[in-house]
């Protein structure tokens, strides 16, 4: 009678070890694109091939966030310009973002308002939303510095996903993977 005891309490342990790890394993697994579906962003970046060609600034990292993880399909474009941003003043207004910012990679833009100040680990700078001319699509620019160099990033975005992405940008730009390559990228 005591074994088939220990056989029960033990077979009763390992079914319930099994049902709390399935139910773990399928809230993680869909978590994402249950969130993405009630609006609230929980994005999962991808590094992807740089899609561009070579300019003076080289190639950069790419990064991708599928339409399950953020609403819509991001792109994300992110490279250093050393020496390029005004030692001085930094990325201070919208025009200086227009001028150190990538959104030329992704053709003709207009912008959907004003920009606004950032912060970036130790660095500031500017974000701001525009239309890409022709496809329906909108971009975030960002510029941001460190002394005279900087770091401009570009996410193309995809119809239909929420205009409140800019801060899962900010804050993945703010993670501890892509402030270690800004440091690495810029000197620091």
């Amino acid at each position: 009678m005591r074994l088939t005891s220990k056989f029960t309490a033990i077979g009763a342990a390992a079914a319930l070890f099994c049902a709390v790890a399935a139910v773990w394993m399928l809230r993680s697994g869909d978590l994402t694109r249950a969130t993405a579906a009630t609006g609230q962003i929980r994005p999962v970046w991808t590094e992807t091939e740089w899609p561009f060609g070579v300019d003076p600034w080289g190639k950069g990292k790419a990064f991708r966030c599928n339409a399950n993880d953020c609403g819509g399909e991001v792109q994300l474009y992110v490279r250093a310009k050393l020496g390029f941003c005004n030692c001085t003043t930094g990325v201070a207004d919208d025009t200086d973002l227009e001028q150190m910012g990538d959104l030329a990679l992704i053709g003709k833009t207009t912008p959907i308002g004003a920009g606004r100040e950032i912060v970036v680990g130790p660095m500031q700078g500017r974000s701001r939303a525009y239309r890409v001319e022709g496809n329906g699509n909108a971009a975030l620019s960002f510029a941001f510095n460190q002394r005279c160099d900087m770091v401009a990033a570009t996410a193309l975005v995809g119809r239909g996903v929420p205009g409140s992405l800019e801060p899962a940008v900010l804050a993945f730009l703010n993670s501890d993977r892509m402030l270690k390559w800004a440091e690495i990228a810029l000197g620091l």
